[in-house]
């Protein structure tokens, strides 16, 4: 089991284990700074799906509605049974996500630049959360790498699936104005997921 990582320990234990503690500061401050920019862009992807709502007029944002939502082509929510895998499968998983949302992000934005040409600044967020979502899911590999932990595996296809999306968006004005909320939540979802997990590995978190 993957538990917080401490420093004491080994000094305290074994004298000779000196020779580990600098690898093991490495990754306890690779953790850290992952689960810091986790948490930064928790809040800007609040931020992004509070702006995306906001553009979107009505009934969106208004009480009471409840919008669809519909599949995105290789994305979903994470499961109900996430948080009680592994750490590492975990981190896989968002990693996996994070991979996918940079081009759908990107189909959202040019949809939203013809739907709200002068809505600069969601265009804006939509434009760095692609960055974003990118940067967090090369930090979040380069956790699983420091672990140990493999990162391969089965993936959608980024490019097929920013294809998919963005033959749906096309589809009327309110069906993409829905898909692009949908994904904007995904995102949201993800990185807020990120974050939890990371915590788990984090100096302090829970054991």
């Amino acid at each position: 089991m993957f538990r917080p990582l401490g420093r004491q320990g080994a000094r305290e234990e074994d004298p000779q284990a000196d020779s580990s503690v600098s690898p093991l500061l490495h990754l306890e401050a690779k953790i850290q700074q992952t689960h810091s920019l986790a948490r930064l862009l928790t809040k800007y992807a609040e931020q992004l799906l509070q702006e995306y709502v906001q553009h979107q007029g009505d009934p969106f944002g208004l009480p009471g509605f409840s919008p669809p939502r519909p599949p995105v082509a290789g994305l979903s929510a994470p499961a109900p049974g996430h948080a009680g895998l592994p750490v590492p499968e975990r981190l896989r998983l968002d990693a996996a996500a994070l991979a996918v949302l940079p081009p759908l992000l990107d189909v959202v934005r040019r949809r939203q630049a013809e739907l709200n040409p002068r809505a600069a600044r969601l265009l804006r967020r939509l434009e760095d959360s692609a960055r974003q979502a990118r940067a967090l899911g090369a930090a979040v590999e380069a956790v699983l790498g420091a672990l140990g932990a493999e990162t391969g595996g089965p993936r959608p296809e980024p490019a097929a699936a920013a294809a998919a999306i963005a033959a749906a968006a096309t589809g009327g004005v309110f069906p993409a104005k829905v898909l692009g909320l949908r994904v904007c939540s995904l995102y949201l979802e993800w990185v807020s997921r990120t974050e939890a997990d990371l915590g788990q590995l984090a100096p302090g978190g829970p054991a």
